[in-house]
């Protein structure tokens, strides 16, 4: 089977697309927030047959257990917006009764990636609109004890794969901290070096999946 690797933007691409340089895993762009990455995801899994998707990309990173330059590897992918907000609080829209709000990639595949990059486990948080204060980052984490990143397009690049039929699996490197947004502080540069890096480890164990 086919690799589809995943990225928001084509700088993500690149960095990604250095690491498997020889290999048949495709690389795209597939644009920023949920609603692109899925409708360009589920273009490319109609076009073509996969065996796997991966959306990758760079990330916040909650602090202090995911530090900036580290790998996230997610063994959840939750939508942290989805759903409705009351009187009591926020409620995901599985508690209004439908949809879903997380999917989970193959543990075996999460163990093997995190052994093969070093990366930390956890869970990976899609968002609409990217955190930018202290008060909404700890609101996040009360929600969500194991989150480690917020990024914009892994849950729409499961919910395609998912009505593929195709499991997922997301990596993510920390360019910055989940919280205020002091650019000045952020590592961009950092991250995406850590991307390629990541992928360069991880590739054995995707072509060792491709072949399951």
């Amino acid at each position: 089977m086919r690799i589809l690797v995943a990225t928001a933007v084509p700088v993500e691409r690149d960095a990604v697309a250095r690491a498997l340089a020889g290999t048949d895993i495709e690389v795209i762009a597939a644009g920023v927030g949920p609603a692109l990455a899925a409708a360009a995801t589920a273009t490319a899994l109609a076009a073509a047959r996969y065996g796997l998707v991966v959306s990758a990309g760079i990330a916040g990173g909650f602090q202090p257990d995911a530090p900036v330059g580290s790998l996230v590897v997610a063994d959840e992918i939750t939508a942290a917006d989805l759903g409705a907000e009351t009187a009591e609080g926020f409620l995901p829209v599985t508690e209004l009764g439908f949809g879903t709000v997380t999917h989970r990639p193959p543990e075996p595949l999460v163990r093997d990636a995190v052994t093969a990059t070093g990366a930390r486990p956890g869970a990976v948080l899609t968002v609409s609109t990217v955190t930018g204060t202290a008060a909404r980052a700890a609101l996040l984490k009360d929600r969500h004890p194991t989150a480690l990143a917020e990024a914009m397009e892994g849950f729409g690049v499961a919910e395609a794969a998912a009505l593929h039929g195709v499991p997922v699996l997301e990596i993510r490197a920390v360019s910055n901290p989940v919280g205020p947004r002091d650019r000045a502080a952020w590592r961009i540069g950092d991250a995406l070096e850590a991307l390629t890096e990541g992928f360069g480890k991880l590739a054995p164990v995707l072509e060792s999946w491709n072949t399951v």
